[in-house]
């Protein structure tokens, strides 16, 4: 089975960006979200081995879903995809839980570099190849 990456950012472009990097490194999509609160909800239904996250989102900010996501599964993997400019965001999300952060822009590298760091994090990737 292919590793199951959930993307939630409020930029669709983004959302395809990161869907068209992880998806040509062979992850497989499984969902898509466009807020922090859809994005514990598609968490909570999917359950993907990793998921990339915004930081600044509308209805529920990124590191308030972290912080939803790590009560719910506290082995959750969490890469943070954030712009330059919100370093202490992007700490705060580490103090929280992610295992992982890329800076936007970003090069293809740099994310899949982040997305395996933060698969490398827990034992939770039963049946994952």
């Amino acid at each position: 089975m292919r590793r199951q990456v959930l993307i939630c950012d409020d930029a669709m472009f983004m959302r395809s960006v990161v869907a068209s990097v992880l998806s040509g490194a062979g992850y497989e999509i499984v969902g898509e979200a466009a807020t922090g609160a859809e994005a514990v909800t598609r968490f909570q239904e999917l359950r993907p081995h990793v998921m990339t996250m915004d930081l600044l989102m509308p209805e529920m900010g990124g590191l308030d879903a972290l912080k939803a996501i790590r009560a719910i599964d506290p082995e959750a993997r969490i890469v943070i995809c954030s712009a330059m400019g919100q370093e202490h965001l992007m700490q705060q999300a580490t103090a929280a839980g992610a295992c992982a952060f890329v800076v936007k822009p970003f090069k293809p590298e740099a994310l899949l570099a982040a997305v395996d760091q933060a698969l490398a994090h827990g034992t939770n990737l039963e049946g994952a190849a």
